[in-house]
């Protein structure tokens, strides 16, 4: 890509600027938590079809998708919810790129917590704020403003471009899945997932589970014959943040250098007793467990049923009585591609490019549906989008403006470097 092309490209971004925080706040706007994503897709459809590209919309199949080794059980199913990808052919000679993001996000509940209605998109102190500003509405429009952007500077992309929009990450990430089982892959791949900017070549995996304990039933009068779920709990409870303690001192991975932030291996939920006036025999505990890429997924499960296992055999009612381990809901692995990799390198440039500065090279904190792609579609695929891991899912999430459009300006002189360029 001559300088002269990528400056007249900037220009153009620069141009659009106040098109471009419109366009995410018209997203914004729309409520798509998950199982609700049939309005936003349906924006997002009409719109890159207005702009030229080919859009491919589809329904997952619920059945078929059983079948994939990947596939993890959940409650309903994909009518009424398609996915998208929207293809900007290209003229011939160049290598592909597959532009990935989810528009599903998280329930408000109530709106308690917020100081503003969560869906809008209200702009402050050059921040715009709402549910899915920055996971990842905001890496979502960046990608189609760039393509757009693209056309509107009047170049063609040798290589294919795909943009491609799913649902339900938040749960399964089958709408990535399911992407690659229509037969969607490319040279490479640009996840926007919340990255603050950061080019991350990893993500971590994610494990959630649930802990069965039954003591031994009491009336409250005779409480003392019995054996509390709540005190067995907590001696789960303490094996588990034992278990951890042991995972941070050593599990180690060269882009997580901070073990204690990404292996977290927690009960998040602790659930003991029915009534204020009765015995709690028994309790539930739920939580996860973070991994990094190079783990043996299903061995990090093995060690938490030993754990438990082993807590519970120094208990003499669990001894006889032990606690069920089960993995049930989200369970994400993690997944790289080399630091060195021709499209890590490519981001990186133009990141410089832009901002003047070498750009944080690091693994993200959180799972992503990379891992679909680097596994199933032969599409290595990094992470880069505008969002904060550290905002995402909270109260008063927000994306910074200034973030959104570096991120735009980013992704389209990364299209031009990875896919050649013409002018139309």
């Amino acid at each position: 890509m001559s300088a002269s092309i990528g400056q007249t490209l900037l220009q153009k971004i620069d141009d659009g600027r106040e098109k471009a925080i419109s366009f995410l706040q018209q997203m914004i706007a729309i409520p798509s938590v998950t199982g609700d994503e049939a309005k936003i897709q349906k924006f997002l459809a009409d719109y890159m079809t207005k702009i030229g590209l080919d859009v491919d919309t589809w329904e997952t199949d619920w059945e078929a998708l059983k079948k994939h080794p990947a596939y993890r059980p959940v409650d309903r199913g994909y009518e009424g919810r398609p996915n998208i990808v929207a293809t900007l052919k290209g003229s011939g000679g160049g290598r592909s790129l597959l532009l990935n993001g989810h528009t599903d996000v998280i329930p408000v509940g109530g709106g308690e917590g917020w100081s503003d209605n969560p869906w809008s998109a209200t702009i402050k102190n050059g921040r715009i704020y709402g549910r899915g500003s920055a996971d990842m509405k905001s890496g979502v429009a960046s990608h189609i403003m760039a393509v757009e952007s693209l056309l509107a500077a009047g170049l063609k992309p040798k290589g294919d471009v795909y943009i491609n929009i799913v649902v339900d990450e938040e749960v399964s990430g089958h709408g990535t899945l399911d992407t690659v089982v229509r037969g969607y892959k490319a040279d490479a791949g640009i996840s926007g997932e919340t990255s603050d900017l950061a080019v991350q070549p990893a993500c971590i995996g994610r494990i959630w589970f649930e802990i069965e304990i039954h003591g031994k039933p009491a009336g409250i009068q005779k409480r003392y014959e019995g054996i509390s779920g709540i005190e067995l709990g907590n001696k789960i409870t303490k094996a588990v943040a034992d278990l951890e303690a042991k995972r941070v001192a050593t599990v180690t991975h060269p882009l997580y250098p901070n073990p204690l932030d990404t292996l977290p291996c927690i009960i998040g939920s602790f659930s003991a007793g029915n009534y204020p006036s009765a015995f709690p025999a028994n309790c539930l505990l739920k939580g996860s467990i973070g991994t990094v890429p190079g783990e043996d997924h299903e061995g990090v499960k093995q060690s938490l049923v030993e754990q438990v296992a082993r807590a519970a055999a120094e208990d003499p009612w669990m001894m006889l009585n032990p606690p069920k381990v089960r993995f049930v809901g989200y369970d994400a692995q993690a997944s790289e591609i080399p630091r060195d990799h021709p499209i890590v390198k490519t981001v990186s440039k133009n990141y410089k490019e832009v901002t003047g500065r070498d750009p944080e090279i690091s693994g993200r904190q959180g799972a992503a549906d990379t891992r679909f792609l680097n596994r199933y579609a032969n599409t290595p695929t990094v992470i880069f989008g505008p969002g904060s891991t550290a905002v995402m899912h909270a109260d008063d999430e927000y994306v910074s403006i200034a973030d959104y459009l570096t991120a735009i300006k980013v992704v389209a002189l990364s299209i031009c470097d990875w896919c050649g360029v013409d002018r139309r």
